[in-house]
């Protein structure tokens, strides 16, 4: 061991933490859609993200609108509702009007209550929809529900079709719930109601996919979820379903909330689980403000996976918070207009600009931290603070290239990134 009575600890390789996350949790992979859209959740494949529309899907209109705008924001598979006829007799119409946009993202069909009747009277939303998703609670109650249940399963092994069993803890199986609840106030030790209702939450997907693979559903086809409010609750519940299962895991904190709220409780939930490589498929279940963009729940997925390392979507934009040494508002237009630049572009550069994902830009607000941060970036710039000489060095991987002055530094630094961007990863298009 390297000796210096300053810092031994830190010295210490014995002491020294893993960095990273746990290994993927093994999983059965899934292909859900077929053709250009097509995607795997699980088996090894990188987390997919996915949301979900919140129009009238008998509005067919609206509806493809906003699911080429998910789809465009960057959403890989677009849950819509299929609540009644009208609803059902849209979808192949929607899934038509979508290819002929050259939109090919897999539709999933979120069906309650009546599911079994609306899959078997129109054929044609069964065929095109690429996943149904089904909640175990709701799909029918008492008799009906291993009939109703069996419908839906039997009809989804006709078309080769995808499931999601989403135990949900709002519409538990009451059935299952009470029966647990009575062996347990029975118990020499009875556990807390909370713990009894976790695992009444694991016990209804699992017994569901039983059922469906006893009905001829394989394995290959089944996804599950068991989505709660609760943040903990979140969490211990799919540490239970992936301890005792390789199915592939949907997770998604159900009823997450509006704003910073369901952002900060999705990202503490889902962060945690993907860190313990738990977790094939993602969604943020955010409320939108009246008339809000619905495209935001995709963002904050896209920016959970970017931010912990696990899959790349956009470029990186770093820039300092402010204080007082930057009451000048520059280098936050900047940064939000550098931002906002980058993800209106993106559809075009995946394209044309392979890798360009990869890119790290900084955006800083004085001499501080600017020129080190600068440095670090592939591009960055060190704007001037309050009472510093009003010039701002542009670095350019690792290296200071130039320095920019004057009124125009803003519209000139965005020049030099479109530049950098055509040349390094233009170049790179060009040769392959």
């Amino acid at each position: 061991m390297t000796h210096d009575p300053d810092s031994a600890i830190l010295l210490d390789p014995a002491l020294a933490l893993p960095s990273g996350p746990a290994p993927r949790r093994t999983s059965v992979g899934v292909r859900i859609g077929s053709g250009p859209g097509a995607v795997q959740v699980g088996g090894g494949s990188p987390v997919i993200v996915q949301s979900m529309t919140n129009t009238d899907t008998a509005d067919i209109d609206q509806t493809v609108q906003q699911v080429a705008a998910l789809a465009k924001a960057g959403s890989e598979l677009v849950r819509i509702t299929v609540d009644r006829d009208p609803a059902a007799a849209a979808v192949p119409h929607i899934r038509e009007k979508l290819d002929k946009m050259g939109c090919f993202v897999p539709l999933v069909g979120d069906f309650h209550y009546i599911g079994h009747r609306l899959l078997t009277e129109y054929p044609a939303c069964a065929e095109a929809l690429a996943k149904y998703r089904i909640n175990p609670g709701n799909v029918g109650f008492r008799e009906k529900r291993d009939r109703q249940f069996s419908t839906i399963v039997e009809i989804a092994a006709k078309y080769d079709k995808a499931v999601r069993i989403g135990a949900n803890w709002g519409s538990l199986d009451q059935e299952l719930l009470t029966r647990l609840m009575d062996e347990n106030a029975k118990a020499a030790s009875p556990l807390a109601v909370g713990a009894v209702t976790r695992e009444a939450m694991v016990q209804s997907a699992l017994l569901s996919a039983a059922r469906a693979e006893e009905l001829g559903l394989k394995r290959d086809r089944i996804i599950l979820s068991a989505k709660v409010s609760a943040v903990q609750d979140l969490i211990t519940v799919y540490r239970m379903l992936a301890a005792r299962s390789d199915y592939a895991l949907h997770l998604g904190l159900t009823e997450a909330g509006m704003g910073s709220k369901g952002i900060v409780a999705s990202s503490a939930a889902l962060g945690i689980l993907l860190q313990e490589g738990i977790g094939d498929t993602i969604r943020v279940s955010l409320t939108p403000q009246p008339g809000g963009d619905r495209t935001l729940e995709v963002t904050v997925a896209q920016e959970i996976l970017q931010t912990m390392g696990f899959r790349t979507f956009v470029p990186l934009v770093a820039a300092c918070p402010g204080c007082g040494r930057t009451t000048s508002t520059v280098f936050q237009e900047l940064a939000r207009d550098i931002q906002t630049y980058i993800r209106e572009e993106m559809p075009v550069w995946r394209t044309r600009y392979p890798g360009v994902e990869t890119l790290n830009v900084a955006v800083m607000g004085c001499i501080v931290n600017g020129p080190g941060e600068s440095k670090h970036a592939d591009i960055g710039i060190s704007l001037p603070g309050t009472g510093e000489t009003p010039t701002a060095p542009v670095f350019i991987d690792g290296e200071k290239k130039m320095t920019l002055r004057g009124e125009g530094i803003a519209a000139e630094f965005k020049t030099i990134v479109e530049d950098y961007i055509e040349h390094r990863f233009g170049t790179k298009s060009a040769a392959e």
